[in-house]
């Protein structure tokens, strides 16, 4: 341990002999390790904070409209509206084994009248599993249940916008609230959501009551429609992995049930989170690669400046060289000696570029920020890329002036001038 303690010595007494020269070439090392987990950091957090919003919407949901043919199929020519049914959802529920849930939805801008006040509102009859995969979270009372379903019962579920106008700080679970004049009970209010997306509203401005009492009270108005007409449809498939055949199948019954053929796509019109989401991420795993690649070339801009310096102390220590060798020192002792000192010098500027990042990443992921960004997450991947760069850029810049120094032969060492 003495010799590795000398050698520890050596390094820092040649630091301080030269403080400007390697002041700048760690902070060339510090800054290339920081930079990679800043540009590492960045992407993860655009990443999940991307998926948020997504969760936000839904969770890996696939949200169908009914749109216009464009091809012939058999018989029928195109240019054909689709309008979807609820027929349509129990048959995807029994014939789509890709499909774990689905749901029905029916909008319309109702008037809705409480004891307080009134306004005109948009009313989504759902089926109950609607709640769940679009991630919606009860602020009090309870969500519409099976039997609310089944019954088609007079109850309704309020975004928090709904209640603050109709009922502001008063209780609103257990009230009665008339949507055209018909009494419903208020069941659940909604919890505030940090919603920037939507496909047909935003969450706290809706209300929320079961499909089959919106069949009967409010059924689509567009004529030649008829009754069981939806506007959309929702599904989830069983697991992201499935998704593109969970989408061909659904594809494949509606066009089987609305005689159109399932690669026309403008019969169907869909939105697809789960391949957004798989999109959005290469994006952002290309744009990581990108910035990861520049961090690497910095770090490595930064090994560059420890082999001068290196080369420069071989230069300055040729004769202390060859006075080691001349009394016994062995190559393999010069080599070590140079070869820990380059460590040491590269290793102690990445740990302090890495607690400086950590610093950094802290503070930032304290700050209230945007939905779309999550803050900057350090995760094991990036860690180990980190280290594993700062290692390779060591050993790399200290090999060649550490072989150079372990070659030098006594004779030639002592007379350098």
């Amino acid at each position: 341990m003495t010799w590795l303690w000398e050698i520890l010595v050596q390094t820092a007494r040649t630091v301080w002999a030269h403080k400007l020269r390697s002041a700048l070439t760690m902070f060339g090392i510090a800054w290339g390790i920081a930079a990679i987990i800043f540009m590492m950091a960045i992407g993860d957090g655009f990443k999940i904070g991307y998926r948020n919003m997504l969760y936000v919407l839904g969770t890996d949901v696939v949200i169908v409209w009914g749109g216009r043919t464009t091809h012939q199929a058999g018989d029928q020519r195109a240019g054909r509206p689709i309008y979807l049914r609820y027929e349509d959802v129990a048959a995807i529920r029994e014939e789509c084994y890709l499909i774990a849930h689905v749901t029905p939805e029916l909008d319309r801008s109702l008037n809705v009248t409480s004891p307080h006040n009134s306004g005109l509102f948009s009313t989504h009859g759902i089926a109950p599993v609607y709640q769940q995969i679009r991630s919606m979270d009860l602020a009090a009372g309870r969500r519409i249940s099976e039997s609310d379903f089944e019954e088609c019962r007079p109850v309704c579920v309020l975004g928090e916008q709904v209640r603050k106008q109709l009922f502001a700080d008063r209780q609103a679970v257990g009230a009665e609230v008339r949507i055209l004049d018909i009494p419903f009970t208020v069941i659940g209010e909604l919890k505030p959501k940090d919603q920037n997306n939507s496909y047909n509203g935003l969450d706290g401005e809706k209300i929320l009551i079961p499909y089959t009492t919106m069949a009967r009270h409010f059924p689509d108005p567009r004529p030649f429609v008829g009754e069981g007409a939806l506007d959309n449809i929702i599904f989830c498939p069983v697991s992201a992995e499935v998704h593109k055949e969970a989408v061909r199948q659904v594809k494949t019954l509606l066009g089987r049930r609305h005689s159109f053929n399932p690669t026309d796509r403008g019969a169907l019109w869909m939105w697809d989170t789960v391949e957004t989401a798989q999109m959005v991420n290469r994006v952002y795993d290309s744009m990581q690669i990108f910035l990861a690649f520049v961090a690497v070339i910095t770090l490595g801009l930064g090994g560059i400046g420890v082999m001068n310096i290196m080369l420069i102390s071989v230069a300055e220590r040729t004769r202390e060289i060859g006075i080691k060798q001349a009394i016994g020192a062995p190559p393999q002792r010069i080599l070590a000696e140079f070869l820990l000192e380059a460590l040491a010098l590269t290793l102690t500027s990445g740990v302090a570029g890495v607690v400086f990042a950590l610093a950094i990443c802290s503070l930032v992921n304290q700050l209230p920020l945007p939905t779309m960004f999550a803050g900057l997450p350090v995760t094991r991947a990036t860690a180990l890329l980190a280290f594993g760069t700062l290692a390779l850029v060591g050993v790399l810049s200290a090999i060649y002036p550490a072989r150079r120094a372990s070659r030098l032969t006594p004779v030639e060492a002592l007379r350098y001038e």
